[in-house]
């Protein structure tokens, strides 16, 4: 009797399916994630920047109330020791050095020797109106008068 063999189709093996993992070559992010990742990231950065950048103006407005204070304060020592505020001439510089062999003058008046500069980097300025004095910063656009972040800080 022949001998009739039966074959059958052989079923693919695994390891001619895609596979589950991406093989080593193809490991990596496609440039549709990419795109994805960075428009989350300029999305968080706009969101949180300006939030920062509101608060850092907002802290200078009140570093630069705070020196003002601070230079009242060495303004009115100033008065006690020598019977009188600084001139207009003399500014603020009176309270870092002598300005004319002022009689009872015993500074330096100010902490480290030096005026400070106002958060934006311009210097403070001094006015005697009257005999009242008043000490100003001209704010981030260093001009006098403006709006928010720009307007003077005076006391």
């Amino acid at each position: 009797m022949p001998c009739f063999q039966l074959s059958f189709p052989s079923m693919p093996s695994r390891s001619r399916q895609w596979p589950a993992r991406r093989r080593p070559a193809e490991a990596g992010f496609s440039l549709v994630e990419m795109l994805v990742v960075v428009a989350i990231v300029g999305l968080l950065i706009g969101l949180v920047g300006t939030g920062a950048i509101r608060q850092l103006q907002s802290s200078r407005v009140s570093a630069a109330e705070a020196q003002i204070s601070q230079l009242r304060s060495a303004l009115d020592i100033f008065l006690i020791e020598t019977g009188r505020y600084p001139t207009q001439d003399e500014g603020l510089t009176a309270l870092i050095a002598n300005p004319t062999n002022v009689p009872g003058w015993a500074g330096p008046y100010l902490r480290d020797g030096n005026l400070p500069a106002d958060p934006w980097g311009g210097a403070y300025i001094y006015i005697l109106d009257q005999g009242q004095v008043r000490v100003r910063s001209l704010g981030a656009d260093q001009r006098a008068g403006g709006t928010g972040v720009d307007a003077d800080v005076e006391g």
